[in-house]
């Protein structure tokens, strides 16, 4: 009844402080706890010496190393090097790896004429002498095989891409021996091709 009363004015002198923190928005979400605390060891891994520079560049050289090796073994096109990634490169060479060819045969036998030719024998350099014309006729007869084939097969499959390159490819393919071919065959030896390659 006698208690004195402030005047409104000292209400009302600093309006601001009286708005709600809640009524000022920051124009953001607040992030979760998850997403602060990988956002502070993201900003707390930031390389910032040279060495540590250094090590950050060979730890993801390494990871990229290791997802190409893997992909070497499984065809995942993403990690594959720039030469081995696409639908015409993975048709290419599962259509080298589904057939038998020749030219699988050539580095073996390019071996033993080798060997024949410095085993001392004079007979034996002999054969390598004539085997080896022979040898390079056969790589060039069954590379024209392989090209011819493959052109039919690609340009039916792919006839609004470009096939440059392919017959090389091919060619290199098959000359390797099955089992140190790189990346890794995924179809087996007479297995049937599918119609589309994404």
């Amino acid at each position: 009844m006698f208690r004195r009363t402030k005047p409104e004015s000292a209400a009302t002198e600093h309006p601001e402080t009286d708005v709600p923190s809640a009524r000022q928005k920051k124009g953001r979400p607040t992030p979760s706890r998850r997403d602060a605390e990988a956002a502070n060891k993201a900003k707390a891994k930031v390389p910032r010496t040279r060495k540590e520079q250094a090590a950050a560049r060979r730890l993801a050289r390494g990871e990229s190393t290791a997802k190409m090796r893997e992909a070497m073994r499984t065809g995942d096109d993403r990690y594959l090097p720039a030469r081995d990634r696409g639908p015409v490169r993975r048709f290419v060479r599962d259509f080298v790896d589904s057939s038998f060819w020749i030219l699988e045969l050539m580095l073996p036998i390019l071996v033993v004429l080798l060997i024949f030719g410095y085993s001392g024998s004079a007979a034996l350099a002999g054969y390598a002498n004539v085997a080896m014309p022979a040898l390079i006729l056969l790589i060039l007869v069954e590379s024209f095989r392989i090209r011819w084939r493959l052109s039919k097969e690609l340009n039916r499959r792919f006839p609004d891409q470009s096939h440059k390159g392919t017959t090389f490819y091919a060619v290199m393919r098959a000359l390797q021996v099955r089992p140190f071919r790189q990346p890794k065959p995924q179809v087996k030896m007479g297995q049937q091709l599918p119609e589309h390659y994404r």
